[in-house]
């Protein structure tokens, strides 16, 4: 269902390029445009787990700096029939961790030394079990090519703001004026850029529950990755990590701005909300008895 669901969001994000692409095609520069933001987004692909791995700071550990920790994530590896990722450890106390790579046989798993604390054996089980499902299920290739084309339509919108102001237009030889010309406009300018926005977001959402159900059945216990979400957010709730930015905030596994909180917030939120991911994994388990 999550598989679908993330199917018919792509679908629903590329419908929304096309139709703003002809509105807009007429425009020099869009091709350029165009171009410029598949680089950028290929790139951050290529380079984005050596960029937020430095960023905060992780360590890459090995067998004789961390057994356990190794040990787990590579009994897990060999659970969820993938290659061995590299192990990371981040220094802080708030509890979270995150996956990264651009493909299985470059994946990264990342914990803070603060979830080492929080949890035991059982809840960083099932994390890292939830992380390892992130590389498996290739999240990094999807969450880049939803930000490609998000990042188009949201190209061509300022595009489109900027030739309004300045006075350029399609050709002399369209109607670009009058009632339908302004809801053109808004169309491009405000309610593409935010339904992309909210697609986006969507396809985050359907990732994150997918990574459940996969790392519920890697890990054999999905209480346990329950138990974690909770404690977790409960951390996330009450201390901000200081290293977190918003940018970055949809690879952990809760989200670190959880405490900001508001109808508007979750509307716009990278994550789930953890209630309904337990349910799931609640009703997962019961599936599995």
């Amino acid at each position: 269902m999550n598989t679908l669901k993330t199917t018919v969001l792509l679908a629903a994000l590329t419908g929304l390029l096309v139709a703003v692409g002809a509105l807009f095609g007429g425009t020099k520069g869009m091709t350029f445009m165009f171009v410029i933001s598949i680089l950028m987004n290929f790139g951050s692909y290529w380079f984005s787990d050596k960029i937020v791995l430095k960023m905060y700071g992780a360590e890459e550990v090995t067998p004789q700096d961390a057994p356990d920790l190794i040990r787990m994530v590579s009994n897990l590896a060999q659970k969820a029939k993938m290659p061995m990722p590299k192990v990371y450890i981040i220094n802080t106390e708030v509890p979270n961790a995150f996956a990264t790579g651009r493909d299985p046989e470059h994946g990264v798993v990342a914990v803070t030394t603060g979830i080492m604390r929080a949890l035991n054996y059982e809840e960083l089980e099932g994390v890292v079990a939830h992380e390892l499902s992130h590389i498996k299920n290739r999240d990094t290739l999807i969450s880049t090519v939803v930000a490609s084309v998000a990042g188009i339509i949201t190209m061509i919108a300022n595009i489109a703001q900027w030739t309004a102001i300045f006075g350029f237009g399609r050709g002399d030889d369209e109607d670009s004026g009058g009632i339908g010309g302004i809801v053109e406009f808004i169309f491009l300018v405000v309610l593409a850029p935010l339904a992309a926005t909210l697609i986006q977001l969507g396809v985050s959402r359907s990732r994150e529950y997918l990574a459940d159900q996969t790392g519920g059945n890697v890990s054999g216990n999905p209480l346990a990755l329950a138990s974690a979400l909770r404690k977790i957010e409960y951390f996330a709730q009450h201390r901000v990590m200081p290293e977190a930015t918003p940018a970055t905030s949809h690879l952990f596994i809760i989200n670190p701005f959880s405490g900001a909180g508001g109808m508007i917030v979750n509307l716009f939120s990278t994550h789930p909300s953890t209630a309904d991911r337990v349910a799931k994994l609640e009703e997962q388990a019961k599936k599995m008895r």
